[in-house]
């Protein structure tokens, strides 16, 4: 049984138990909305859609040349003159009987009509206009396949089948094929409201005169960008001072218009550090130890009445962008209903020694490739400081060393977190 993140105090706990855990602050999925399908992009699906038609609708050609109505097999099926009997253009339905061992002009697209089945290609066909009626000669009727160049109605999707599961993120592909079937709106999951602000005296907002002891603040734009690709809406606060009552108000106001409350920094218990203090004193503060590295300290729980999840990330860059990664993506996974799922896992070789530590999960940023065999590798972008965020710029994966591991050697096979392909 999962155990509520309230439930775990000062306990050390793993990086799994730790997601599992944080889990159980979403009380309720945040519903759907019906959206036009032009803006559904990167949005999730509230229902399994099925196909309420064939696609395509009509058994059809799939070049530009002659339907054939073959005859009965075994008589004339060979034959390589072929008299017209009319056309079809595409968006044309011809509902004519096409007598056995005649023909029809047909583009690509063109529902083929009663009694054709076969298409030839124009390239193949000359023209004989001479005869009456017109005929089209086969140059190579040996070579005819019975059904050559014909899209079955249906073979796309067929009427009643499962087009895309609930749950679904939309992407490009998706978006087409919901417009294939007739959908002009769609429901879709809501999307999370998700509220951001940085902490620290010393952090700086980018445009401005950086002090002597300043730092520029890359972690609300980071959060804003992971927010960004996993759909959510993203309320920016901006950055706050280390000051308790100004704290108090922030995260009072962003409990009220979100759904979820992130904050980077300001998470120790330092004597600057007031996040935590805040929300002890506004809600419910389920505190815990993670044994992991990058991501530590880490502070979450509920605010005000409303019971809105908070999660407090670290101040370093690097360490935000990893808890972000394997706490707050599954929380957003669950205000849209979804079920908890493990991050997405590779296995690769390792071309280089990585260290480790027993008893702590180690998240190091990584570069995979696959080798002249397809087989897939794997190396560390070098120096792996916690603020070193050009390591995650280089990086297109985590290499995950779990707590039962204190070092990989090379050609040992590691477990990669990719960093692409989210949606």
């Amino acid at each position: 049984m999962t155990l509520s993140c309230f439930d775990l105090g000062e306990q050390m706990i793993s990086v799994d138990e730790a997601r599992q855990a944080l889990a159980t602050l979403i009380e309720r999925p945040l519903g759907s909305e019906s959206i036009p399908l032009a803006q559904a992009h990167g949005r999730r699906l509230a229902a399994t859609v099925q196909a309420p038609i064939n696609v395509p609708q009509n058994t059809n050609a799939a070049m530009d040349g002659v339907a054939l109505a073959l005859p009965k097999r075994g008589v004339g099926a060979k034959q390589a003159h072929w008299p017209l009997a009319g056309e079809v253009l595409a968006g044309q339905y011809r509902r004519e009987l096409v007598p056995a061992g005649h023909c029809v002009r047909i583009t690509t697209g063109a529902p083929l009509p009663p009694g054709t089945d076969t298409v030839v290609m124009s390239e193949q066909l000359r023209e004989s206009l001479d005869e009456q009626p017109a005929h089209v000669i086969i140059e190579s009727p040996e070579l005819l396949k019975h059904g050559q160049h014909v899209r079955q109605a249906g073979e796309d999707i067929a009427i009643g089948d499962t087009a895309l599961p609930e749950g679904a993120r939309l992407d490009a592909a998706s978006l087409g094929l919901l417009a294939s079937l007739g959908y002009a709106e769609i429901s879709v999951c809501r999307r999370p409201k998700v509220a951001i602000f940085s902490t620290g005296n010393e952090v700086t907002a980018p445009g401005e005169l950086l002090p002597k002891a300043g730092i520029y603040d890359a972690n609300r734009f980071t959060l804003m960008g992971l927010l960004t690709e996993q759909g959510a809406e993203v309320i920016d606060l901006g950055i706050l001072p280390d000051d308790l009552s100004a704290t108090k108000a922030a995260l009072e106001n962003a409990a009220q218009q979100s759904d979820l409350v992130l904050t980077s920094g300001g998470v120790s218990v330092g004597q600057a550090d007031f996040t935590r203090e805040a929300l002890e004193q506004l809600g419910r503060l389920a505190f815990w130890r993670v044994a992991l590295r990058p991501g530590r300290p880490m502070v979450c729980g509920w605010l005000g009445e409303r019971h809105t999840p908070f999660v407090g990330l670290p101040g370093n860059p690097v360490a935000v962008m990893v808890t972000f990664l394997q706490f707050v993506k599954p929380l957003l996974d669950r205000l849209d209903g979804q079920p908890l799922s493990p991050p997405n896992r590779l296995t690769a070789i390792a071309d280089n020694a990585l260290k480790s530590r027993y008893k702590r999960t180690d998240f190091i940023r990584g570069v995979y490739h696959t080798d002249e065999h397809g087989q897939l590798h794997v190396r560390s972008t070098g120096a792996q400081g916690s603020g070193i965020l050009t390591s995650m710029v280089a990086a297109n994966c985590l290499i995950e060393l779990t707590d039962d591991q204190d070092s990989a050697q090379p050609g040992e096979v590691v477990s990669i977190q990719p960093l692409t392909g989210w949606l």
